[in-house]
């Protein structure tokens, strides 16, 4: 099976199948949807920094199955009622292209991933299930890209109960491959039941019991600041009346940020409804989707950021982290705006800096935001609290990039001396510290002969002030 990469704008362009494998486990109790409480306070700009490169820990927290390099990918596990007396679990995964081992066939890029899914009850044997996917891009920079790129969804019918949830993905051409599992509580849904908040790109709501669910997963359930509408779809079963259950959107302070009213008829079976909270309904950071009352409450956690590639959720961290991104005009507004403002001021910054607008990332900030992680790890031993990509040797990194050549002092010899040497344009950038502090520092001439760099790189990406 050919699987098309998905895009925020081609989101239904995924073929996916939905084959319900029936499996013969024992019954239990129902998954646990977490509850309201206490949210945590707004990360600092380190804590930002950590988490905008350890997207499997940031998501492990918002209770998805994830894991890392080689091949990381985020889930997600909805719960449907089923036929008889079981449920229906769809597994959604995101993956990103650059993570995949791609070939050229013909005028494409080919890539292959295999998928193995496992259930285990507390008291029974494990169900397994796996399969094979193709990937096809039409050229060598789609083979590159960092944000979610492919969508994978697979359906099972289990019966209600405690498991343990497993994901393997593996590349077939090599021995590279991710695991992660899950505690999972698979619901039983009884007449006057009703679905937690399943987040989604999109769906179709159900005519009957019997009908497979026809939506699409968003499996990260992230979505873009003041830009995206955040898809939530929900089913209710066997009301005898109509009944109206009550959606809230809570931020991570616990603030009430979105209230809606689901109006359902009662007299049906499955009875659905696909809801758009508009941009405007959604706070950066954390989300609490809360629906229904009481000991009935389902619960579900979104992510807000300002953009679907990296998870930056403070308004406040990220002008700190763009320190040498250029643009320093537009950032001081910014930084000055009200809040009201910033959602507008930000995209309209998005579109400015973008170097190539017929693509949904932006180029010039995935390049930046992937030189500040390289250097707040290289130079972390440097500079105390004011080391990683704060140093002199982070700020020139993350401007320029990795230099041609590097030449450094002999061990021992006073004062420390390292040199840059970037060929293309033509400069030499020196750092110099003495022995015993760690700190180096550019010299007043290669202060200047930066500044000359700095000012050609953004002539020639073309960089506003």
């Amino acid at each position: 099976m050919t699987q098309t990469p998905w895009t925020p704008f081609r989101r239904l362009a995924l073929a996916m199948a939905a084959a319900l494998p029936m499996a013969a486990l024992g019954c239990g109790g129902g998954r646990g949807t977490g509850e309201a409480g206490v949210r945590p306070q707004p990360a600092s700009a380190e804590e930002t920094l950590d988490e905008l490169f350890n997207l499997t820990g940031l998501f492990r927290r918002l209770g998805r199955i994830a894991a890392g390099p080689p091949l990381p990918f985020v889930g997600d596990y909805a719960f449907m009622a089923g036929r008889g007396d079981s449920t229906i679990v769809l597994l959604g995964l995101s993956l990103d292209n650059r993570a995949l081992g791609f070939t050229r066939s013909g005028p494409d890029f080919v890539a292959r991933y295999r998928v193995e899914m496992g259930f285990t009850p507390g008291d029974g044997l494990p169900l397994r299930y796996v399969r094979e996917e193709q990937v096809t891009v039409p050229s060598f920079r789609e083979t590159q890209r960092l944000d979610e790129t492919v969508l994978f969804q697979q359906a099972f019918l289990l019966p209600p109960g405690q498991y343990t949830a497993n994901v393997v993905i593996r590349d077939p051409s090599s021995s590279s491959f991710s695991r992660a599992e899950l505690p999972l509580e698979i619901p039983a849904f009884p007449p006057g039941s009703f679905t937690a908040p399943i987040l989604v790109y999109d769906g179709v709501p159900r005519s009957s019991i019997w009908a497979e669910p026809a939506v699409l997963l968003n499996p990260r359930g992230m979505v873009a600041h003041g830009d995206d509408s955040l898809g939530v779809y929900v089913e209710a079963y066997g009301l005898q009346e109509p009944r109206t259950l009550l959606l809230l959107v809570r931020d991570e302070l616990d603030r009430q940020v979105h209230r809606i009213e689901i109006a359902f008829e009662g007299g049906k079976d499955v009875e659905a409804h696909t809801i758009e909270l508009p941009g405007e309904a959604t706070a950066l950071g954390r989300l609490s989707l809360v629906l229904g009352e009481g000991a009935a409450v389902k619960e579900t956690a979104a992510l807000v950021s300002f953009s679907r590639s990296w998870a930056l959720t403070n308004y406040d961290n990220l002008i700190t982290l763009l320190r040498y991104f250029g643009h320093e005009g537009r950032l001081d507004a910014l930084r000055r705006a009200d809040p009201e403002e910033r959602a507008p001021l930000w995209r309209q910054f998005w579109k400015d800096s973008d170097p190539d607008p017929t693509t949904p990332e932006n180029e010039a900030l995935d390049t930046y935001f992937t030189r500040v992680a390289i250097a707040n790890q290289r130079f972390r031993d440097e500079g105390g609290q004011n080391g990683g990509w704060r140093t002199e040797r982070g700020e020139v990194y993350i401007t320029i990039g990795e230099p041609d050549q590097v030449y450094e002092s002999l061990p021992g010899q006073e004062p420390r001396r390292i040199s840059w040497v970037y060929n293309d344009y033509r400069a030499v950038i020196e750092f110099t510290g003495q022995i015993g502090f760690s700190r180096l520092r550019m010299t007043p001439a290669s202060r200047a002969e930066f500044t000359r760099v700095r000012g050609l790189v953004r002539q020639r990406d073309r960089v506003p002030g």
